[in-house]
Parts: C-alpha cells; sequence; structure tokens
C-alpha cells in the first residue's frame, strides 16, 4: 500500500457526539482519499476493529466520564501503546490535549511526527470548571507550553484557538480551518413541510444544534427566547442535541413554559439539514468555541447565525451572522437585527459564506501539516501488524465508534 499511515487518536467521541465526530469522519475519508491510510483510535463499550468509510476505526474499552453523558476516554496507556507500536504509524494525530498529551513523548521516542489538534479553548474550559480567570490563564499557559514541545505541531482551526498559543511563543502551530459538506447541507433541504413540523405560519423558527453541556450554554439560547416572547416576538426554538444538560434545560423551559422543543441527537443528516435549512435563524451561544461546525452548516443551508461575541465564531460567520452579547438579550437582539434584513439577501450571504469551507480545503490544510506533500514520501516498512482478534473482537453492538 501507499501513502502515509496516519495515526489518529481521540477520547470523547460517541455515537451522538457532534463537531468532533465530524471532522474526524470528514478528514479521514478525505486522507483516504488522497491515498493514505487512516487509522482512527477511540474509546467505547468495548473492542472492535472495523474497516469504514474514513478507514480502520479501531475502539478499544474507555473508561465512562461521569456527568458527561456517555464520554469515555483511553486511560490505559499501555494497551494505546501497545497498539500504536503494532501499527507503525508514519504521522500522529491527537485530538484530545489532556488525557492523550503524553502520546507526544511517545511518538518523539520512536521518531514518528506528531501533530496535536486544538479542537478547544484551554483557558476557556478552565474557566468553565470554574478556576478563575488569572489562574485558568496560568494552568493554560503552562499545559500549552508543554503541548507545544511535545508535538512537532499543534494544529489550531481558526486565529483565535491559535492565539493561547502564540501567547506563549510557541513557534509550531499551523492554522488548518475545518469545513463542511456543501452537498448535505445546502438550501434545496428547506422545505414547508420541515418548517410546520416545529412551528406556526407566523411563528419564528429558532435553532440551536449544540451538545447540551455546561461550556456551550445551551441555557441561553432558552434566555433569548424568553427575552423574544418578552417582546411579543412569537418565537419558538428547537433544540437539537444531546448532553448532561437536557433534563435540567427541558425542566425549566416547562416551568416557564417556554415553546421549547428538544430532538435529541438527529442521526439523520437529511432531518438536520431540513431542520437547519427551515429555521428563520441558529443560535450558537458557546463562548469558548474555537470554530462552530454546526454554525457552518447552518450557513450551508442559507440560515444566518448569531453567535457569541466571545468565541471565535464572528470571524467564521462574517457578514453572514450576527455577534451578540453573551447575554439573553444580547442575542435576542443578534436575532432581531438579522431578520430586519431581507430575507434573499441575509441567507444568499449564509451560503455564500460556507463556501469558502469545503472540506477538500480542509483535508488538504491538515495533510500539509503532516508533511504529505514534501519531497520525501513514506518510510519503507513492514506491513503494520494486525491487533490479534482476541485482544480486538470484530463483534460489537451496533453503534460503537464514530
Amino acid at each position: 500500500m501507499s501513502g502515509l499511515r496516519i495515526v489518529r487518536l481521540a477520547n470523547f467521541v460517541t455515537p451522538v457526539s457532534g463537531g468532533l465526530r465530524t471532522a474526524l469522519r470528514q478528514l479521514g475519508a478525505g486522507y483516504a482519499a488522497a491515498g493514505h491510510q487512516p487509522v482512527l483510535i477511540i474509546p467505547g463499550a468495548a473492542a472492535d476493529d472495523r474497516e469504514t468509510g474514513q478507514g480502520r476505526v479501531i475502539t478499544l474499552p474507555g473508561r465512562p466520564v461521569p456527568g458527561t453523558g456517555g464520554y469515555r476516554v483511553l486511560l490505559d496507556r499501555s494497551r494505546v501503546a501497545e497498539v500504536l507500536a503494532r501499527l507503525r504509524p508514519d504521522r500522529l494525530e491527537v485530538s484530545d490535549r489532556s488525557t492523550l498529551r503524553w502520546t507526544g513523548a511517545w511518538a518523539r521516542q520512536h521518531g514518528v511526527p506528531a501533530a496535536m489538534v486544538s479542537h478547544e479553548s484551554l483557558d476557556g474550559l478552565l474557566r468553565t470548571w470554574g478556576l478563575t480567570g488569572p489562574l485558568a490563564r496560568r494552568a493554560a499557559d503552562r499545559l500549552n507550553t508543554a503541548t507545544a514541545r511535545d508535538y512537532r505541531a499543534v494544529i489550531c482551526t481558526t486565529g483565535w484557538a491559535a492565539a493561547e498559543f502564540h501567547r506563549v511563543g510557541a513557534r509550531n502551530v499551523i492554522q488548518a480551518p475545518l469545513g463542511v459538506d456543501l452537498e448535505q447541507f445546502g438550501p434545496g433541504y428547506r422545505s414547508a413541510a420541515a418548517r410546520a413540523h416545529y412551528a406556526g405560519p407566523e411563528e419564528l423558527l429558532l435553532v440551536m444544534c449544540s451538545r447540551l453541556s455546561p461550556e456551550k450554554r445551551p441555557d441561553r439560547a432558552l434566555d433569548a427566547l424568553a427575552e423574544l416572547r418578552r417582546r411579543n416576538v412569537p418565537a419558538v426554538l428547537v433544540v437539537a442535541g444531546e448532553g448532561p444538560l437536557r433534563a435540567r434545560l427541558t425542566a425549566r423551559a416547562a416551568a416557564q413554559r417556554l415553546p421549547v422543543r428538544f430532538t435529541g441527537h438527529l442521526g439523520s443528516t437529511a432531518a438536520l439539514s431540513g431542520l437547519l435549512a427551515s429555521a428563520d435563524a441558529v443560535l450558537a451561544p458557546g463562548p469558548i468555541e474555537t470554530f462552530g461546525l454546526a454554525a457552518l452548516e447552518a450557513l450551508a443551508c442559507g440560515t444566518p447565525v448569531v453567535v457569541s461575541a466571545s468565541s471565535a465564531l464572528p470571524r467564521l460567520v462574517g457578514s453572514a451572522g450576527a455577534v451578540a452579547a453573551d447575554t439573553g438579550a444580547g442575542f435576542a437582539d443578534g436575532v432581531q437585527r438579522l431578520l430586519a434584513r431581507p430575507e434573499p439577501e441575509r441567507r444568499q450571504a449564509a451560503r455564500d459564506r460556507a463556501e469558502r469551507y469545503g472540506w477538500d480545503r480542509a483535508v488538504d490544510r491538515f495533510l500539509a501539516a503532516h508533511g504529505a506533500f514534501g519531497d520525501q514520501g513514506p518510510s519503507d516498512r513492514m506491513p503494520a501488524d494486525r491487533v490479534p482478534a482476541d485482544r480486538m473482537p470484530s463483534a460489537v453492538a451496533e453503534g460503537v465508534g464514530p
């Protein structure tokens, strides 16, 4: 076989995950289409090893993380190291800056160029977890310095995400935006039937597509809905996603008699596209979003997005969205500013913006970060050993893996 064997490691991936799962799938498929050999290692309830459209996917038993709504992590370092040794990667790509950061040292020891992908703001996450601003900043700086030291490259999806690495003087930061499937998400999915399923003829249909966890601040979407209703705007809200805060949000909506429908995870891309394309506006309240795939999918569907001023999304959406202060009133203001523009104009602006972010470009940028286009090809080596069947049984419940 030709091409680079690119082994990817990720935690916090479940069958109902959002952006990370999508990015892993699309990048893997892109690597394979470019002639490389992608292998993804993720945690699950049971071991598995299968070939998929994104390449080989190996699932290792992972420990559940309490309070996260089903996330698991790979904590058995010896098991992971054993699998890596058998795979003999040409490149290593890691998507977890906490429990998997030790793999940078493993890669150096074995002469494997490794890249860490920064999918989140560590500074922001630490503040979400309760650290004060100065303490969170110092802790993030210390950890980010170590990450930049341990990996050949740090891949950041936006300049906003890269800023905390530049702050500590890291010189190996590569910016590589993610993308959106411009065929699976498009204005053509807009339908009167889909809209009527969620909203009445005179109602304003708002959508939030997000994991329902504290760092995403889904409560702010409910705050915005309550404020719009107070202003006599007949808005309704659809929340697509799962997470540990769902029960609390559902109880709040019922107690305050807010017109909110919780769909849970929408496993059908067509159903999600139909919802996004039929909405009047999409809310993206997460204040520490480093890219925002859900927002980009909404734009691809021709629907404008109201985004947090604190996140990376203002530069992502540009004039196709509205930037809001991190309050319910701020997001209500953003919705009303967007809807004051003529509908054809705002929908065309959204689609035009999304078309800057095809997955083909994203794959090329990630492969460039791995040095896949350099003069030096992959090293000659024997095919990677397959992990013994008794260590990775093929039979596993449907749904394990991305």
